[in-house]
C-alpha cells in the first residue's frame, strides 16, 4: 500500500477490524519510510448478479437489501443492528454460493423467512411489497402461512 504523505510503497498493517455495515475491513497502517499513520477500508468486489423480474440484470447492493429490510422494519421492535446482521448474513450466504446468479424471487424469500422468525408486522409489510399482493386472499393466504405460536395476541 503506497504512503499517501511521502508516497513509500510498504507500509505495515497496525490493527484491523471487520466493520459490518459496509462488509468491509478497515486496516490501520504505518508506512515503513516516514512512520506516519493512516486508514484504508478493503471492500469485497461484489460479482454476484441480480435477476430482476423484468429480466435485466443488476449487481447485488447489499444497501439496497438493507434500506428494503428498514422500511419493512419502521415503527417495529427489530434494531437496526438485527437488520444489519440479517443483510449480512444474506450477504455472506450468496457469496458462498458457487453460483454468481440469484433471482430477486430467492432473495426476498431468504429476507421473508428472516423477518418471519424476528417480527410478524414486518414480514407482513416485505411480503406485501415483495408479493405485489392484489388482493385481500393473497394477504390472508400470507396471515395463515405464519406459525401458530406467532399470530396468537398476547392479552
Amino acid at each position: 500500500m503506497r504512503c499517501p504523505f511521502c508516497h513509500h510503497e510498504e507500509s505495515k498493517v497496525t490493527d484491523s477490524r471487520m466493520v459490518v455495515e459496509t462488509n468491509s475491513i478497515r486496516r490501520r497502517r504505518e508506512c515503513l519510510q516516514c512512520f506516519r499513520r493512516f486508514t484504508t477500508f478493503e471492500t469485497l468486489d461484489l460479482t454476484i448478479q441480480v435477476l430482476k423480474r423484468d429480466g435485466c440484470y443488476e449487481d447485488f447492493s447489499q444497501e439496497k437489501l438493507l434500506k428494503g429490510l428498514d422500511a419493512a422494519c419502521r415503527h417495529t421492535a427489530v434494531s437496526r443492528e438485527e437488520l444489519r446482521l440479517i443483510a449480512y448474513s444474506i450477504t455472506a450466504d450468496l457469496m458462498e454460493r458457487p453460483q454468481k446468479e440469484v433471482t430477486t424471487k430467492e432473495i426476498g424469500e431468504i429476507a421473508m423467512k428472516a423477518l418471519q422468525s424476528l417480527d410478524t408486522i414486518a414480514y407482513i409489510r416485505f411480503a406485501c411489497v415483495y408479493r405485489r399482493f392484489k388482493h385481500v386472499d393473497e394477504l390472508m393466504d400470507a396471515l395463515e402461512s405464519i406459525p401458530e405460536r406467532e399470530s396468537q395476541v398476547v392479552k
